[in-house]
């Protein structure tokens, strides 16, 4: 699912920023991306080291970063950080400092009673992202 924030008036999907997380929400939407990938002129690795030890997080941008490159999509850069705040604000940040245009995510529901009490990543990007995101579930 591609999502345009209100005020925006066209896709720039010139730097995709692709926020991982080893699931298979996420793995589909890169594979939904890869069109998008293919075509920017830039693509960057981003993961938040929440539930994996920070030594894993490499680990697994090298492996997608590996897959990507099957697909012939070069990745500029690959970033990991550490928990600090919300991994959502984290991700904005991230796509704001960077310029990105389009953030790529998996998309992961909750139960309604864990996203009331829990919030989630999904819902906190598709309500304040200033950029288009591509979700897939």
């Amino acid at each position: 699912m591609l999502v345009a924030p209100g005020g925006v008036a066209r896709l720039d999907a010139q730097h995709v920023l692709i926020a991982w997380k080893e699931t298979r929400e996420a793995r589909r939407a890169v594979q939904s991306a890869l069109p998008f990938l293919q075509a920017a002129d830039r693509v960057t690795l981003l993961a938040v080291a929440e539930d994996v030890l920070e030594a894993d997080a490499p680990v697994q941008l090298g492996d997608i970063e590996a897959y990507l490159r099957r697909h012939r999509v070069v990745v500029g850069a690959k970033t990991v950080l550490r928990p600090d705040g919300t991994a959502s604000e984290q991700i904005k940040d991230a796509a704001k400092s960077e310029k990105a245009g389009l953030i790529v995510a998996g998309a992961y529901g909750h139960t309604r009673l864990g996203e009331w009490i829990f919030g989630g990543v999904t819902r906190d990007l598709l309500q304040t992202s200033k950029v288009c995101c591509l979700f897939s579930t």
